[in-house]
This record gives structure tokens, sequence and C-alpha cells, in this order.
């Protein structure tokens, strides 16, 4: 935890263990009931004498960069700072009170008594809506009266935040309510019937809605003796889909844990009452006039306290961000979400000034004055450009938005100016980059006399054909992307010759997205680009590339493009306006008790987005991932409508991969234009598209890398104003490990980039467009594809009487069309829209999404609508949607099978005996059915499909869970599955904190419910070991699992250091649950992952086996779904043991192995053919795996 300092500390949220009260605490209250447990936000700086001082101060960071720029300077500490004595109250302590309770409050107490028992039975009945009508001749059979809406407002003002009283539309209640009597199995999607109002008949019925919205029921199935509700993660099985059960002792521990919340809520109220000196029962009729609900049509005229702060209409002026910040704090939903030392202001910083080496013409001088009121260069774009001037190549590694485009622009314009038939190729690793630059260059030629004709244009998948030739022939310059200059300019070299030979300029814009898989593609591309143009006489060509900062951009650069000599430009002269970065933590369901769980990410992130658009702040949202996107979208369309203020939802759109290209100009087109007040995007827009000025940029949730949310945060504040960026804590470990050590996020260095060159399938597919080009001379071409050329020609290609290799059979007629350099497919699916009988295509999706994405009765997110799947045909590649008004989305469930084939490389945990493996992976899997879940992520329904398994290969690492730890879990009946589940969740989810990924880059087995709890012994036994593997990159993966290899001992430790610190008892999504778990995390132990962990690094003795919770009784009568792991042959064939190292004993040496630093790695033969050992280890038959279809 950072420590109060002297100067200066901000939005200081205070957590601490449950402990006993000291004869010196005093006991500390607060306002709501609710507040009293749990977290407190605390503005406190030590004054001059030393004592505490309220106030809400923000530190101050002067800094270079904004964009990972050096450790920021830190505010002095005085001496003698203390921390305050600050006391947590846990959720079932209560607060006790002298003042003897009026009748009033008794009866209070009672209602509320009446209507928690009555709701947590009703909550069981998934088809029943918790209205007050529901509740009423219930709870006034209990408490003997009439229940009056009065007493329940005055319930509500007692613990507001652990109670929603509302009016809400009755049709989307129901909606939302739609439960499995509408999904009965065998069941068609065409049959499914949505409830929604009939527009013309105008029926908008509203009805008052009770519900705590501080915690929910844990899902249990049904016991199939007793038939009584039971944990989920026991060996007691189900072996249907069935809807949710809950047992009476569950229900009866939240009853009791509410109505403590109550008394002690009541206690602090008349303990604050007696303080002031004023009458509690009038108060709290004050207090409860604003918690009556009120009907829609009524409330038009008065705003709520939210709504009457937010001007009027969006301002063209807006306030300053401190102001705006300050405002936002103010609103009756700020509960502190600012975390600890989580709020961050970098200061401006002024333009640093540089001269050119060589004269501009005048012609270019105006054109740049003109376009762009451009009179002087910033030093680092003059220091690149005389770079280049000198003969370099350049790599600039600068922060986002500090002018890198002027580095390429001026050089070409300068070159052109010399030699009218230069040509230079941009390529921009996206379409929208490639029509941005265009368009800025075609406005530089505008204003060059003798040059406003040139051609300048985009070649790219959306070119006409008609005009692909003209452009190959007359453009001086082309804007592409990899995907052009891999699949059609290099294979047609003959007809781009003319082109090749006069090339002078490759820009290479964003460098950084070449990475992993796609870096490797990328790096081949430009060896063969190279090839190409010394084979038709240019050895002139200079490669420009520009990055965001990362670690290593001359290494990185040397890499991609195979050169050596390169100049690196990373000293930022451009000039930045003031920004504050804040850590915006998704607040706990009740703020005030931290085992509620946390809220509704997207909600809240909706919430921040629309103050901050409402107030003139034009703001950008990062979603990680698509679904993310339209999931934000329509919570910002809620929260509009709920603020009254549905003109602006136009205004807001998302921007996406799957749009269609005349989508995605009209957005960027408005973007740009400044109609748009706000963006939800995927990382398509986290490169530099210019979409006009930012204000502030929202990522909701840690996107993956530092580096990420550094190039996202850059977005913001590119015209010198002061501008904001936010990242938003989802409940997922990463996100709370940076929540937890805001420092981080300012300190930690960017990831390394990687490129694998060796990645055998990568190298071979390229070698083999390599020869389709020009015939491959292996001593000639072992320059451009490194030292395993001689191998593949010599394997996989055919060689002529000459000694020269051509391109494979197999491979023709166009071999680049059978090498997919990213995880893009030429087969998509044609979502079809068939609303009203319209059928319209709405976009298309790549097949690997399909499955997992389309199924019958599944629900498809797009703009922010949800539209229901009518139908969906794998033959004819398309689906058939229509538009419903519906609460709840679907999300697909499978099981998958992954098994290591063969050990390749053994690493060992230090302090262990434990040892991590690695080498190829066989994966099954197989989708069945899908979950519909509600906005709280309840389980609605569960809904059975009938798929075929889908098989494929791939690379990654195991762990086999030692015996100890089994033998632990027995011992106290807990689910080893369920351990291993959560044990494989936990590590996965830190991944991101070593090596540059996506979440689903890497993939575990999740353990799947109807097999874990199946009521007969199961055939499919699995060894209990953690296994992780590359979902990209086909059987030689992507490289990301060989990196977590490295790290796994450091991954493990933060595993078990995160399921210590965690508040929840039973795992959450903070430690060991993910929301992209495909079984909805049901078969889940967090104490059996903290076994299982502390296990495998050694620390077995460290456990108190005596406080681990004891599993269900007859767990141990149950059948075993998984058994000891047995030892992975070695790549000779031999079985050995996974508990020793290879060389432990002598019958049982690892054959051809050798020790590099620490891990024990298999050599290979010189004339071994990697490739027949490959497919005689599949089994398969001698088939390019994962190059051909």
């Amino acid at each position: 935890m950072p420590r109060l300092k002297a100067a200066t500390v901000s939005d200081q949220t205070v957590r601490k263990r449950k402990r006993k009260v000291q004869e010196d605490d005093e006991p500390q209250e607060t306002e709501q009931g609710a507040q009293v447990e749990g977290l407190k936000e605390v503005h406190r700086i030590v004054g001059p004498d030393g004592n505490l001082i309220d106030a809400t101060t923000t530190m101050t960071v002067p800094t270079k960069k904004h964009d990972g720029g050096k450790k920021p300077r830190r505010a002095p500490k005085a001496k003698g700072a203390a921390k305050p004595a600050l006391k947590r109250q846990a959720s079932s302590t209560l607060v006790e009170s002298s003042t003897p309770w009026p009748e009033h409050f008794t009866k209070l107490a009672q209602v509320h008594r009446a209507m928690n028992m009555v709701y947590t039975f009703l909550c069981t009945r998934k088809h029943l809506a918790t209205t007050l009508e529901n509740l009423k001749s219930t709870v006034e059979g209990n408490i003997q009266r009439e229940l009056v809406i009065d007493d329940v407002a005055q319930i509500t003002a007692l613990i507001p935040k652990a109670i929603n009283f509302a009016y809400v539309d009755e049709a989307m209640l129901q909606i939302n309510l739609m439960g499995s009597e509408d999904n009965l199995q065998g069941r068609r999607a065409t049959e499914f019937v949505i409830l929604e109002p009939e527009p013309d008949k105008g029926e908008h019925k509203e009805v008052l809605l009770f519900e705590f919205i501080d915690g929910d029921l844990k899902r249990q199935v049904q016991h199939k003796k007793t038939g009584e509700p039971t944990k989920a993660i026991t060996k007691l099985r189900n072996e249907d889909l069935k809807m949710p059960v809950f047992s009476q002792k569950q229900m009866m521990n939240l009853i009791e844990k509410r109505n403590i919340k109550f008394t002690s809520a009541v206690n602090v109220f008349l303990n604050q009452c007696a303080e002031e000196g004023v009458d509690a029962i009038e108060k709290v009729m004050e207090v409860s006039k604003v918690f009556i609900p009120i009907p829609t049509e009524i409330r038009d005229s008065t705003p709520g306290p939210d709504r009457s702060r937010i001007p009027a209409s969006i301002p063209a002026e807006r306030e300053s961000i401190p102001d705006i910040l300050n405002e936002i704090k103010t609103l009756e939903w700020y509960t502190g979400q600012i975390v600890p030392d989580g709020h961050r202001v970098f200061d401006p910083q002024e333009p640093i000034y540089g001269d050119l080496n060589f004269a501009m013409s005048q012609n270019l001088v105006n054109a740049l004055y003109n376009t762009r009121n451009i009179t002087k260069l910033y030093s680092h774009q003059a220091e690149a450009i005389n770079n280049l001037y000198d003969g370099h190549n350049v790599i600039v590694s600068t922060s986002t938005s500090s002018g890198k485009s002027l580095i390429y622009q001026i050089p070409v314009l300068h070159q052109l100016e010399q030699e009218p038939n230069t040509r230079a190729m941009y390529i921009f690793p996206t379409k929208a980059l490639a029509q941005d630059q265009r368009k800025s260059m075609k406005e530089l030629l505008r204003f060059m006399p003798g040059f406003e004709e040139v051609l300048v244009e985009t070649f790219d998948g959306d070119t006409p054909m008609s005009d692909r030739n003209y452009i190959r022939d007359e453009a001086r310059i082309i804007f592409t992307n990899p995907d052009m200059l891999h699949i059609t300019i290099l294979p047609q070299e003959d007809a781009w010759r003319s082109f090749l030979q006069n090339l002078r300029f490759v820009v290479v814009d964003e460098l950084h997205v070449y990475n992993g898989l796609f870096g490797a593609h990328m790096a081949f591309i430009m060896r063969r680009l190279r090839r190409v143009c010394a084979a038709v006489g240019n050895r002139h060509v200079k490669f420009i590339s520009c990055s965001a900062t990362v670690v290593n951009p001359e290494e990185h650069m040397k890499t991609v493009f195979g050169v050596e000599e390169v100049k690196l430009t990373d000293f930022d002269g451009s000039p930045s306006g003031r920004k504050e970065f804040l850590c915006w933590n998704t607040p706990f369901k009740d703020p005030g008790d931290p085992t509620s769980g946390r809220g509704d990410c997207m909600a809240e992130t909706a919430k921040l987005f629309c103050q901050l658009m409402l107030r003139g702040v034009r703001a950008i949202a990062f979603c990680r991932v698509r679904k993310q996107c339209e999931a934000l979208l329509a919570a910002v369309k809620t929260e509009l409508t709920n603020l009254e203020r549905t003109e602006v939802i136009p205004r807001v759109m998302s921007y996406r991969g799957g749009y269609t290209p005349q989508d995605r100009r009209e957005i960027e087109r408005e973007m740009f234009d400044g109609k748009l007040c706000g963006i939800v995007a995927t990382s398509a827009l986290e490169l530099g598209v210019d979409i006009g000025s930012l204000d502030a940029v929202v990522t909701v949730g840690f996107p993956y890398t530092i580096a990420n949310l550094r190039q996202q945060s850059g977005r913001a504040g590119r015209r010198n104003k002061d501008s904001l960026s936010v990242l938003v804590g989802d409940c997922f470990p990463t996100d709370q490990h940076y929540m937890s050590n805001p420092d981080e996020i300012f300190t930690k260095p960017n990831c390394a980039l990687q490129v694998d060159l060796e990645n055998m399938l990568v190298l071979e597919g390229h070698v083999q467009c390599a020869a389709h080009e020009m015939p491959i001379n292996v001593e000639v071409d072992t320059a451009y594809f490194g030292s395993l050329l001689p191998k593949i020609a010599r394997e996989r290609m055919r060689q002529d009487k000459e000694g020269f290799y051509h391109v494979n059979e197999r491979f023709l007629p166009q071999p680049s069309r059978s090498v997919a350099i990213r995880d893009t497919e030429d087969e998509h699916f044609a979502i079809i829209d068939i609303t009203n009988g319209k059928n319209t295509v709405l976009e298309e999706l790549e097949a690997s999404r399909a499955f997992f994405t389309l199924y019958d009765g599944g629900i498809f997110l797009h703009q922010g609508n949800t539209y229901l799947v009518k139908e969906f045909s794998q033959e004819r590649m398309l689906a058939k949607v229509e538009l419903v008004k519906v609460d709840w989305t679907t999300q697909q469930r499978d099981y998958t099978d992954i098994d290591p084939v063969e050990t390749e490389a053994i690493r060992r945990i230090p302090g262990s005996k434990s040892k991590a493996f690695y080498g190829p992976i066989k994966i099954q899997q197989v989708v069945y059915g899908f979950f519909k879940i509600d906005k709280k992520r309840r389980i609605l329904d569960a809904v059975q499909v009938d798929n075929p398994p889908i098989i494929l290969f791939s690379k990654g690492m195991w762990l086999d869970v030692p015996k100890a730890a089994m033998d632990i879990l027995k011992g106290r009946r807990l689910n080893i599955a369920a351990g291993i589940h959560a044990a494989e969740h936990a590590v996965l989810s830190l991944m991101p904190n070593f090596v540059i990924s996506m979440p689903g880059d890497v993939r575990t087995e999740c353990k799947v419910p109807e097999k874990e709890f199946l009521a007969k012994e199961s055939s499919r036994k699995r060894p209990a070991r953690l296994t992780f593997y590359d979902a990209k990159g086909g059987a030689s993966g992507s490289g990301i699992s060989t990196k977590a290899f490295e790290f796994i001992d450091t991954l493990l430790m933060q595993a078990c250091t995160r399921l210590q610190t965690c508040h929840c008892l039973e795992g959450c999504n903070e430690c060991c649950n993910d929301d992209a778990c495909k079984q909805a995390n049901q078969v889940m132990s967090k104490a059996g992952a903290m076994v299982v962990i502390m296990c495998l690094l050694g620390k077995e003795k460290q456990i108190d086996i005596d406080a681990l919770p004891w599993g269900e009784e007859d767990v141990q009568a149950g059948f075993d779904t998984v058994v000891e792991a047995v030892g992975v042959r070695m790549a000779e064939g031999k079985t050995r043991d996974g508990g020793r190292l290879p060389g432990g004993v002598e019958d049982e040496k690892m054959v051809r192995a050798k020790l590099v630093g620490g891990v024990w790695i298999k050599e290979e033969e010189e004339q071994e053919d990697h490739f027949s050992r490959s497919i005689h280890m599949y089994g398969g038959e001698r088939t390019f795996i994962g190059v051909h279809k």
C-alpha cells in the first residue's frame, strides 16, 4: 500500500483486514449505514502541526513524455508523517448504539426483515420479478399490516447502496425474466418468442421494482439422492443442463447478513441524530423523500440530483478537466472510485525545435505552411530527416501524436522534386490509417506547383480491380498494407518491375503492431521485398519506421527489416498539454461491503463516459474485444436514456473490426468532422488514425500491456489542450493488480517486442512464396531466410538441374494465398438482418469465430443492438438474425480436451521439486450449448446445441499437479478438478504482465460441470495437470506460451499472492474466476487453487490444512474425473516420470538433450526431418499442418 505523503495524497482508500477492536480505537461513524462497513475514502494530509486535516489534493508530476517517459517525480515526504489510525468494519460486524430504538424504527426493521426474506426466496424463481406487487401480499401477511411505499423509501434511505427501488418498464422486465420455459430442448430458433411492446399501440406500463443489489445467491446443483441443493463444485452430479437451485442454508445466511447490515445502519443513524440533537423520526422521513419512486410521466418535470447538474445541451466550449472531475466527484454515485495514489497530473511540455542539414524547396516550405501552419520542425523530426538524408535507415520511437508522419512525408516529397520517377511505398497495418495518410499527402501536393496531378493512391483490398493497373503504372506513392504486398504485389513482381526498380522509400508505420506471429510474417515479407528489389537491380531502398515508445525499437527494426544500418530517434520534441491520469476502480455492489463483489464494469464506465460527454468532453472508450465494444455501447445508450438525454444517442457510435468498408468510412468521417461526441472502439483505433481532437480516453479494463495503455492514453489531448485519461478497473486479477499498484503504470518499462524468425510453419510458407516469385538459390538466399533454409529446401521443395529450388506443387497455383499472415481468414459468414423482411448484410464474421458466436437462439450484438439468431447455416455460410429488444446476452459452452503430445523442454521451479514442461499440444473442442446471462451475469437459462468436434494442434506448457496437493485436497474432501481449474485461471489471467498478449491468445482446459458432476463413472478421465496452449499460429504456436514458460515461477508467485490477498471466500473475478470461462466458472475452488499453486512452488509445509474448508460429506463416495498425471514421452518416444529431470535415473535419460540456462532442451540432428516426425507424432498423412486449409 502506498504510504501517506506529507505534502499531497489524493483519493486515499484504506483497506484493512478484520481485527478486534482495541480499547484506544475510537469508533468511526458515517452518515449512511451502508458505508460503515468495508472501504472508506479518505482525503487527508498531514498539517504543519502534525495533525491530520481533510483535503482533496492531487499529485502533480512534471514529466517529459506522457507515453512512457521517465519515472514521474513524486512530492517530497515530510518528516514524521504517519498513517492515520483508520478502522474498517466488516459487513457482518454489528455497530452498537446507546440510544434506545423508537418504535418507528422497530417497525421499519420488521418491514425490512419481512421484505428481505420474501425477496430472497422470490429470487430463486427466475420467472417471477421482485416487484412491490409480487412482494406485497406475503410481506403484509408477515407484518400483519399494510405495506406502504413510504416505509420502503425510509428503509432505502438508511441503506441506499444496498437497495434499488424504482419504476421500470414492465416489458423489459418480462424480457429479462425469459427463462427455460422459452427454450425447451428440441425447439428451433424460429419458434423462440420474444416479448416486446408493440410500438403502434404505444404500450408503456411501468411497475415498481424492489431489489437488493448488495450480492447474489451462488449457483448450486441438486443432490441426486436427497434432492437438496448443494455446492456446484462437489462430486454430487447433475447430468442435464438445468437451472440453478439454492439451499435454505445459503439463503438464510444472506438474509441474516442483510438484517445485521440494516441494524447497524439504524444504530449509526440514531447515533448521528443524537450528536446533532435532531429528532430521528422526523429526519428519516425528511431524507426518505428523495427515495420515493416517481413514474416516468410525472418525473419529467423534476430532474433528479444527478441530472440537474448536467448542462441542458452539450457545451461548445467545455470547462477545464479539473473542474469537470470535481463536478463528477459530487455526484451521488461517486463513492471514491479513484484508487489511492491513482490520480496523477502530467505538466504541459513546451516544444523543442531542430534544424535540417539541407535546404527544402520554397514550394515544399509553402505547402507545409499552407496545410498545417508549420514554420519549424520539432527536434525529433529534424534529427530523423537528417539521418535519412545521410543515407541511414531510420526508426522513430516517440509518443503518440508527436508529428511522426512528417518524418516520412518531407523526404519523399524532397526526393520527388529531384527525381520525378521516384516511387515510395507506405505500409500501414490497417486500411483506415492508409486512407488517413493518403488524404494528408494529397493536401500537401495540392499546394506544390507542378505536383498537383501527381498520383498518390491507396492500393488495398477495397481498390476496384479496374483501377489497379493504372495505379501500379502511374502512382508515385502507394498506400498499402502487408496483406496486399504479400498476396498481390510480390507474387506479380514482373508487372510491378518498373515500380520496384524506382522504389526509394519504404515506410512502415506503427512498427510496434508487428509483434509475435504477425511480426514474424511481416519480417519475411520485408525480406522477400528486399530480395526482389535486389534482383531487379535496386539496392538503394531506405526504410523508415515509426513506433510508439517501446523498449527495444532499434533491435525490433533490425529484426523486422533484416537490415543492420539503423539510426534511432527517441527524444520527443513535441509539445503536450496538461494531462490528468486516473485509476478508476469499479466499486463493490455495496461500496461498504467488499464481500458483495465488484459491480458491473460496463455500467460503471457508461456512467463516467456519459458524464464526460454531456459536459462537452469528446471521449473515446477502448474495449478489449468486439463483444465488450457492443456491450458498452448498449450500456451508454441505457445510461443516456436514464439521464433523459436520448437526443445524444445518435452521436455515439462503435468502431471495430467486422463492419463493412462503407460503414467504417462513414464513422471515420463523422468522427473527424466532430459530429460524434463519443466513440466506443476496439484497438483498431488505438493506432494513429486522425479522428480530430479528443479530450478524454477511457480504457475499459487493463489492455493486455503497459505499451497498449500508454498508446491509447496518448490519443487524448492532440491539440495542446488539457486532457484526461482513465483506466477503469474491471474485476480481473490483472486489473486489480494495477488498481492496487498504480505506481507500476507510470514506472514499469514497456514489454519487449518478440519476433520468432525460426517458427517453422511461418518460415516455410514464406520460402515457398519466395520460390514462386524467383527460384531459391540456397547460398545467396540464406542471407534473407536464415540457417534453416537449406533444410526446408532439401525436404520440402523441388530442385532443378542447375541446383535452384522451386515451389512445392502443393502450394500452386498461388502460394501466397495458402499463407494467412494474420488471424484473419478468407472464409467469412454473412450475417443477414431479416427484421421486417429487410434481408441486408449487417457484417461478416470469420469462420473460426462463427462457430463460437453464432448458434440457433443465440444473441448477436451489432452497434449496441441485440439480434436473435434465427437460422445458422454452415453449408451456405450465413446466419439470419432479427432485431429484438432483450436485456440478456448468450455465452457459448464447450469442452476442450488438451493433451501434450511430447516433451521438448523442461524448466525447474526454484525451491520446488516440480517442473514445467513445454512441447506440442493436441486440442479437441466440442461446442454443445449456451447460457443466457443477464446484466448482473446471472444465469437465466441453459440451452443445448449439437455440433461436430474440431481438432487442432499447437504448442504449449504444462505443470503436473504434485501428489502432495492431491492428497491434501482428498483429505479435506475438496474437488480436485475445481482446484486445478481455479489455479489455471489464476495463472492465465496474469500472463499479460510478462508477455504482450490478448485474451484468448493463450487458453486452458475449462472444466465442464456436466462431466464433473455426473452421476456415473466418467470415461473421460483427465490427468491432474495445469495446461496452457497458444490459440494462434497453427502447430508451431505463436510463441506466447513459450514466454510464459520462461517466467513460470514468477507467474506462480504472483498468482499465489493474488489468491491470498483477495477479499472473496469462494473465488471471484479478481483472483481465480474469469469472465471468458466457457463454463461460467461453475467448477471452481479457491481453496483448491491455493493448495495446487503452493505445492507447485514447494510451499506445501506452509499450507494451514486445518484452516482449509471441508468439502461435501460424500465426495469420497463420488467418482474421480481427475487422475494423477503420468509423464509425457520425450522427443524420442521414451516415457518418463514427470517428477524427475532427465538423467535422474540412468535408463530414463532424455535422448540428445542439452542444458541451456537451467532448461533441458531436446537437440535435433541436422538430418532429422521435423515434418515427418511431426506428422508421425500426430498420426496423420504427410500434409502441411497449419499452412493449407
